[in-house]
């Protein structure tokens, strides 16, 4: 991401001729959520979903030509913020050594986390192994990292809070629990503890922040195949899963519209991953795709290509699809980076998916400078 010649001769001229350049609007990016934002936290053996071959082949091979820990072929929408904002490198995992040193920020983020903390889901007996990290433990390697960087302490106000997705875990994990867990208590408990987490981070000095709703987990391949065959939308997704995540992303922009009213002085937005993914695929061709619904690496073939015990990386699954930028669905939970990158444009760019627009938080970060 080093600055191209042609961008830095054009820099002289501007100082040469006397014109200003404003500073960049934000220098240190904190991010947080799960597997679609970790860059590298989880080195699982068996990972959320099964999805435990993350450090194999071929994740990472579109960009980053090995893997990377990240769940997809190569960057992620946090990687592509970390673009917008010409930050020197993308940001490092807090559990790697590189995050010790870092001047840009640091993302917490792990795969498998949920908003609910760990403890209720063992105390409902589910059965199999999950990820034990939760929001809260995120929050607390967060001022982990402030403790060791008077630095960073100081600087909270001016650093950009990038929350990603939070919450979809919860309601998996829910379903695989021993005891019935009604998804109303769910949603209320998740959107609870994420809350209490913006609290926090207000409470600490932060001012620009970035919320991220689910997206549309009713159209993952994993959904799609466990769901009842006549359980479908009229994008043919599973319905009622879309249900769940629309019903959590009315609940979360609800408790962002008191946040803004009780911080007046915050900039709180709203990144609306469904109707960025819901526009995706209601015309996939529009943005590239020729595959909505197909695994690009997976087994087992049909239309989704997915076998959930033959996941990406697995013995079973050395190789991915020819051409990536052609699907939305990378392993059968997460997306390829040609869809990531058509979200962070979505959030980045296209001023009608995040709310108020991300160019809004750099006009009042500047205006603060």
């Amino acid at each position: 991401m080093a600055a191209r010649r042609s961008d830095v001769i054009l820099l002289l001229l501007l100082l040469i001729a006397g014109v200003s350049v404003p500073a960049a609007a934000f220098e240190t990016v904190y991010a947080f959520g799960d597997s679609f934002t970790d860059t590298g936290n989880t080195h699982s053996t068996t990972g959320p979903y099964s999805f435990g071959y993350v450090s194999s082949p071929p994740y990472g091979a579109t960009f980053f030509h090995r893997s990377t820990n990240r769940y997809s072929d190569g960057r992620l929408v946090v990687d592509f913020l970390a673009d917008r904002l010409a930050l020197p490198g993308f940001l490092p995992p807090y559990l790697s050594p590189a995050a010790a040193n870092a001047t840009h920020g640091v993302n917490f983020a792990v795969a498998g986390a949920t908003a609910i903390e760990h403890e209720f889901f063992a105390r409902n007996n589910l059965s199999v192994d999950i990820t034990p990290q939760s929001i809260m433990t995120e929050l607390a390697w967060f001022e982990a990292h402030l403790r060791r960087s008077p630095a960073a302490a100081r600087a909270v106000g001016d650093a950009l809070f990038w929350v990603g997705e939070i919450g979809a875990n919860d309601y998996a994990y829910s379903f695989m629990a021993a005891t019935t867990i009604p998804q109303d208590q769910i949603r209320n408990m998740a959107i609870d503890r994420l809350t209490t987490f913006i609290e926090a981070l207000l409470k600490k000095g932060a001012k620009y922040i970035i919320v991220q709703g689910l997206p549309l987990t009713g159209c993952l391949p994993l959904t799609m195949t466990l769901a009842r065959p006549e359980d479908r939308d009229n994008i043919s997704c599973a319905a009622t899963v879309n249900q769940q995540s629309h019903a959590h992303n009315r609940r979360l922009q609800a408790s962002l519209r008191r946040l803004r009213r009780q911080h007046p002085a915050a900039v709180i937005a709203y990144a609306d991953y469904y109707a960025a993914h819901l526009a995706v695929m209601a015309a996939p061709a529009r943005y590239g795709f020729t595959e909505p619904f197909k695994t690009c690496c997976g087994a087992g073939g049909g239309a989704y290509n997915f076998e959930i015990f033959s996941t990406c990386g697995s013995p079973e699954v050395t190789t991915a699809c020819a051409q990536p930028a052609k699907y939305v669905n990378w392993d059968g939970v997460h997306m390829t980076e040609a869809m990531y990158r058509v979200v962070a444009g979505m959030f980045f760019q296209d001023g009608r998916y995040c709310h108020p627009p991300f160019s809004t938080l750099l006009a009042r970060r500047n205006k603060g400078n």
